[in-house]
């Protein structure tokens, strides 16, 4: 597979832009899954899913504490599983919000606000085929250290997400670590999970998700890198066994 974007839930981590600058990513997600994780966590349910993921994460730095956050996003998905009927999607999504700094001293702890309207496949889990919304309050705290003389950094984020409908509410977790390898060269490792609160009503009922991904960032000149990802769960509860690859460009003004 190729090395590489995560599985792009695009954006910048706990630091906020600078006043007046701008932040794009661009990407493209391909993701299948073979099977699913069954109520048990069990990979054994047979099932063919393929999803391209397209989307545009746009950061503006209103001042050097605060920043506002638009993302676009629209998704092409198939989705064939035994005893149901097969759903084809073209799917559209906006995200907007705001990234607040709260402190700078130990590391950077900030705090994003986030509402999201989005076609069913744009969701975290969609077993009916239909559309939603959510709101999403997200902790982040980022710092930067140096191992072994290579300059890096850590990003760790919590939040609590609303979702409007009869899907579960949902609490994400995501650990990024970075290092820079060479001068234009880093590697990302990171770990996204989402969990249901449990609060779901037919034909959803709580589930879990865990991604590992692994992705390779490189310098083409200055305010221009190019991020390539590959992604897969290891596990999971009521929720595919997804895999996938990605390439996003990052543009800073």
């Amino acid at each position: 597979m190729l090395l590489a974007l995560w599985p792009c839930a695009a954006h910048a981590g706990a630091w906020t832009e600078p006043e007046d600058g701008i932040q794009v990513i661009v990407g493209a997600t391909f993701s299948r899954a073979t099977s699913g994780f069954d109520h048990r966590g069990s990979d054994r349910l047979p099932i063919r899913y393929e999803k391209v993921l397209t989307q545009l994460h746009a950061e503006y730095g209103w001042n050097d504490w605060l920043t506002l956050i638009l993302a676009p996003e629209y998704a092409h998905a198939r989705l064939i599983a035994p005893a149901r009927k097969p759903i084809y999607a073209d799917d559209m999504a906006i995200e907007g919000g705001v990234r607040v700094r709260l402190l700078k001293d130990v590391g950077i702890v900030s705090a994003q606000l986030t509402a999201k309207t989005a076609g069913a496949f744009d969701m975290t889990v969609s077993v009916d085929g239909a559309p939603g919304r959510q709101l999403e309050l997200r902790f982040l705290y980022g710092t930067n250290f140096t191992l072994f003389h290579l300059p890096g950094f850590l990003d760790a984020e919590i939040a609590q997400r609303w979702i409007a409908g009869p899907r579960a509410d949902e609490v994400p977790i995501d650990l990024t670590l970075g290092l820079r390898i060479a001068r234009k060269t880093r590697i990302l490792f990171q770990s996204f999970n989402v969990i249901a609160q449990g609060n779901a009503s037919p034909p959803y009922s709580y589930y879990r998700s865990h991604k590992l991904a692994f992705s390779l960032v490189t310098d083409l000149r200055r305010g221009l890198c190019l991020q390539s990802s590959t992604y897969y769960s290891p596990a999971g509860q009521n929720a595919l066994a997804e895999e996938g690859v990605s390439l996003s460009l990052w543009l800073q003004f």
